[in-house]
């Protein structure tokens, strides 16, 4: 039967209350949204009232550099994404981020479960590459942004920033402070049926508002276009300081936040062919089983941090926190076309030509993992031999553990693609996991060297130090136990043109360590692997005049990270072995200028990333898979003159094709998307109301978004249709 002709499955309705079209139902969310307006007295108007918000100018100075310096004057590239900016395009999840800078792609980025993505074409690892406030955190989880006020996006090697990490770059999330006294609330809700709502209230308490304290509360209903996805999602957070002089502050936060929706997995190869994007019903998901459940992550998070100046030059941090997240993974999850006797499988790696798939119960209940981290930093500055030294030294000590039960992943049997199937459940815990502990102690230092009036050197060195270990949760506990140390460099040249410009060179090296899976299918199981090296040269120009409105960056990078691979033995163990590198070439350039009533920005990256020395002459010089050679993401905005307070925007995504297959026999065509959004702020009484109204990929375009090759197999995940999203925020 072809593919066009098979049936198209409709969204289960199971909780749709009789008589509750959608229209309907997208009018009463309408409604809501509009009754906030209402409850604020109408008197007489009032000129809109700008909040300004201070603090910590996470904007200016990202802790995620490492230098208490503005990023537009730091030697590598960093972008902040501010809660309003974030806001403006509609973006409510960490996957969002791929819409608004070209060094970010997705990869493998499903409904219903944690973000992966990729920077500058490597993947980057949710264990090691992200960060909350600076410390580390773990990633296996869904990130909350209600309560932060930005997210910072280190692109490069990050070296001197992590013990290990991989070599795209560094994710920080910052948290929301109580720098000011606001009051705002927030109603939202999109096509589909989604709606949320959320408060953020923050106060200064006594004669010298020496206290504070912020709360963020938030809870959404998810109903997302795709089918049989449909959720929902809670977060509270509260953070307070105690300004007790100048010199002396403590501040404390913790959130809690809990988010349970089935995932969506991707779609495949039918066969030896990408099949059209208008084949397939991008709404359709195959997790649609009458026994699927959903994910569940629930993640609680708090932090405390103690801020002393010793001196007017120097200051002392200590800053500890904790987190820790329990899951529940489980999904109808469709891999290959296996024989259900005999488990051969044809094909392995795609679903068959005729538009099939084998489906597997997979569970794991009761996830749990926990990271502790404590961070002592001095920094200050100092002169010495004649030059004049920005120092930091610091101490960092993390321990993380994840502590798993047994899992199901039995096979089932053989699906449609066009989600008609019906199969029974297998949830028989059969499956290993595998607990691991690591521990790092880090010792940083850092030091700019102002040379002269115009020239600095930049000199970062982190040597760190772990231990980790890993055993088997069923079975003959097959364990790994080892430690490593190693010292990652990061230096730099720069040159400060003038007052708005900067150009600078920078070299560095980065450290991610691997051992053989504890499994019988390796022949030395639990073996420890030398540590991988990535190195990474970069140049750069960065101008910010901030009287012009203008911003822009140009920067040129070469990054190298060395692969293994695992080789069959003719008894059939499996060795992992070092096999070549992946080696990437590129530019990225960003800008952002305003003229009048107009705002242009974006940014752009053209890369050339190839796999180099493998032993599998069949990949060896080829693409990897799921990276285009080049992105661009631009926004432009109009401040409407003849009605202050109306604005308008434009964003537009271009990512070029991507290889589906290692050896880029398939590929995916280029796509563009176009999102329109409109905003309206006025006053009302004693507030300030601002209205959102947005549209995503208006001109509904039909295109697979991205082809990660996950788990030795090949995926598709389609643009999602054409949805429209309405907001309004109410400040006090």
């Amino acid at each position: 039967m072809a593919l066009s002709a098979l049936p198209i499955r409709p969204a289960r309705t199971t909780g749709t209350p009789t008589g509750t079209t959608p229209a309907r139902r997208h009018a009463r969310h309408l409604a809501v949204l509009a009754l906030i307006a209402s409850i604020h007295p109408a008197t007489r108007a009032q000129a809109v009232q700008t909040v300004e918000v201070s603090g910590r100018p996470a904007a200016a100075s990202g802790s995620i550099s490492g230098w208490d310096t503005p990023l537009a004057r730091t030697p590598l590239q960093a972008d902040y994404f501010s809660a309003s900016k974030l806001a403006e395009a509609g973006i409510s999840e960490l996957s969002g981020l791929t819409l608004l800078d070209a060094s970010l792609s997705d990869s493998y980025n499903a409904v219903g479960y944690w973000t992966y993505f990729t920077v500058r074409g490597f993947v980057i690892n949710n264990r090691s590459n992200f960060r909350r406030d600076g410390l580390p955190i773990n990633a296996e989880t869904a990130l909350p942004l209600a309560d932060k006020s930005g997210v910072e996006v280190l692109k490069g090697l990050s070296g001197a920033q992590a013990g290990t990490s991989a070599p795209g770059g560094l994710v920080n999330l910052v948290v929301k402070r109580p720098d000011a006294d606001l009051r705002t609330a927030s109603l939202w809700t999109a096509q589909g049926g989604t709606t949320g709502a959320a408060l953020d209230l923050s106060q200064r308490f006594g004669a010298d508002r020496a206290f504070g304290l912020r709360v963020n509360a938030s809870v959404e209903q998810l109903r997302p276009q795709e089918h049989d996805a449909d959720g929902h999602r809670h977060l509270l957070a509260l953070a307070a300081d105690w300004r007790l002089d100048a010199d002396h502050l403590l501040e404390v936060e913790v959130e809690h936040s809990l988010q349970a929706q089935p995932s969506v997995p991707g779609f495949s190869l039918l066969g030896d062919r990408v099949p059209s994007p208008h084949e397939i019903d991008p709404r359709t998901n195959l997790n649609n089983q009458s026994w699927a459940q959903p994910v569940v992550l629930q993640g609680n998070t708090a932090s405390v941090r103690w801020t002393q100046r010793l001196d007017r030059q120097w200051r002392l941090t200590v800053h500890a926190g904790t987190q820790h997240l329990v899951s529940n993974d489980r999904i109808a999850f469709p891999y290959g076309v296996f024989d259900p006797v005999t488990y051969d499988c044809n094909p392995c790696d795609r679903y068959s030509a005729d538009g099939h798939v084998s489906i597997w119960d997979f569970r794991s209940d009761n996830e749990r993992r926990r990271t502790d981290a404590l961070n002592v930093a001095l920094d200050g500055e100092l002169d010495l031999g004649g030059r004049h030294h920005s120092l930091t030294l610091g101490a960092l000590q993390s321990q993380y553990l994840g502590r798993f039960g047994a899992q199901a992943y039995n096979l089932v049997g053989l699906a449609s693609i066009d989600g008609s199937t019906v199969l029974p459940a297998d949830p028989s815990l059969t499956g290993p996991n595998t607990d691991r502990s690591e521990r790092n102690t880090e010792l940083v230092l850092r030091d700019r060297v102002a040379l002269d009036a115009a020239w600095s050197a930049w000199l970062g060195v982190r040597h760190t130090r772990l231990h980790r270990q890993s055993s088997q949760t069923l079975g003959d506990s097959q364990t790994t136990d080892y430690r490593q140390g190693f010292t990652t460099p990061w230096l730099s040249l720069s040159n400060q043109l003038n007052a708005q410009d900067m150009v600078y060179v920078s070299w560095g090296e980065g450290v991610e360590t691997d051992v053989t899976p504890n499994r019988a299918t390796y022949a030395h199981p639990g073996q420890v692997l030398p540590a991988s090296l990535s190195r990474q040269w970069e140049a750069g120009w960065k101008h910010a005049d901030a009287r012009a409105g203008q911003r822009w960056g140009v920067a040129a990078f070469d990054i190298r990270q060395p692969q293994s691979s695992d080789v069959a033995g003719n008894d059939g163990l499996l060795t992992r072995v070092a096999d070549g590198r992946q080696h990437a070439t590129g530019i990225e350039a960003d800008a952002q200028v305003e003229h009048g009533a107009w705002t242009l920005g974006g940014s752009a990256l053209w890369e050339r990333m190839r796999r180099e020395g493998a032993a599998d002459p069949a990949i060896d010089g080829q693409r990897p898979t799921n990276v285009p050679a080049r992105m661009l993401k631009a926004s432009l905005g109009w401040r409407a003159a003849a009605l202050p307070g109306l604005a308008l925007q434009a964003h537009l995504v271009h990512e070029g094709d991507r290889e589906v297959l290692p050896d880029n026999s398939v590929s995916i065509p280029a796509w563009t998307r176009l999102d329109l959004a409109a905003r309206y702020t006025h006053a009302l009484g004693g507030s300030t109301l601002t209205w959102r109204l947005g549209v995503d990929n208006a001109a509904n375009r039909r295109a697979w978004r991205e082809a990660p090759y996950q788990y030795d197999h090949a995926y598709l995940f389609p643009l999602e249709t054409r949805t429209w999203k309405i907001s309004v925020d109410a400040s006090l």
